[in-house]
């Protein structure tokens, strides 16, 4: 294992598909607030009130999709199966804008929507319009049979005194929610494209990076794919056989990555406390998860 070495990213996803999102609403292609039936017209009518600005900010209140997968599935679920599962969900846990729900399935359907807008598949248009002008040449949204990782790490879990490979669950091939595969090298340049305009125009990183919602806790706000906390901007990324997190202090210019390919324990309280080491007093905003524990918004097993 080395700094080249890339992982599921899981959550951490998120940033660059709410990215995607942005770049296309640069190129007047979209905007944030269309609903997202001018792009995804199949899903019922419950979802006639939702934007893509409430995807982007887990605010929109569509069914999760984990939760509707067959008992006795089998196959691995891709984000069409997504769309499909929600075309017969005319239903909302809430009215649509008016609280915070941490969903996967609206990033789900914010991939769909990038095809939709963009014409190519998803993990292409990542790849044109992110991945190879940023450098990072290592990084994909990983499609099984299509695409290989160049240094896969493979996903394990503890199992009495040793390790079994657990890297792959029904959930793991949905993209928009937790697909991408990217390595510390990589994200290194992806962190310092956040600071200047070559990928994102100020305005879409002000946008992504001011709080649009608050969110389940009380420390934590959530913009267009990532949490605020304090002085910091951070995601998690939990799935079975990874624990991740990215802990960025703008204003330091310093941030902590932490990867791992096992999945105990949460790493956010060690990025937290490597930040320490630097600059003993980080501002963290004392979210939960800074001591023990699940990262906030994290999904229990199996999820992204």
């Amino acid at each position: 294992m080395t700094a080249a070495t890339d992982f599921r990213l899981a959550s951490m996803t998120k940033q660059f598909t709410a990215a995607a999102i942005l770049l296309l609403a640069q190129d007047r292609r979209l905007t944030l607030d269309d609903p997202v039936r001018r792009w995804l017209p199949s899903l019922p009518p419950a979802a006639e009130p939702v934007t893509l600005r409430q995807l982007l900010t887990h605010t929109a209140g569509l069914i999760d999709y984990e939760d509707l997968i067959p008992a006795d599935a089998t196959r691995q679920v891709h984000d069409a199966d997504v769309l499909a599962m929600l075309e017969r969900e005319n239903r909302t846990y809430f009215p649509p804008g008016s609280r915070y729900r941490y969903s996967d399935t609206g990033y789900s359907l914010l991939a769909l929507v990038v095809e939709r807008a963009s014409g190519r598949d998803f993990a292409s248009f990542l790849r044109a319009r992110i991945f190879i002008p940023l450098g990072m040449y290592s990084s994909l949204a990983y499609q099984a049979g299509v695409s290989r990782v160049p240094r896969r790490a493979f996903g394990y879990s503890a199992s009495g005194s040793a390790w079994k490979r657990t890297d792959q669950s029904l959930t793991s091939a949905v993209l928009g929610d937790g697909g991408v595969y990217s390595s510390i090298d990589d994200l290194a340049k992806w962190d310092a494209a956040l600071y200047d305009t070559r990928l994102l125009a100020r305005e879409s990183l002000e946008a992504a990076f001011t709080p649009g919602t608050d969110s389940d806790d009380p420390a934590v706000r959530y913009g267009f794919g990532w949490r605020i906390s304090g002085e910091t901007l951070w995601h998690s990324g939990e799935t079975v056989g990874f624990r991740n997190v990215i802990v960025r202090w703008p204003a330091r210019h310093f941030t902590v990555i932490v990867l791992t390919n096992r999945d105990q324990p949460a790493p956010y309280a060690l990025a937290l406390a490597i930040a320490k080491l630097y600059f003993p007093q980080a501002d963290a905003g004392h979210a939960a998860g800074s001591a023990a524990g699940p990262d906030p918004g994290a999904r229990p097993l199996p999820a992204h």
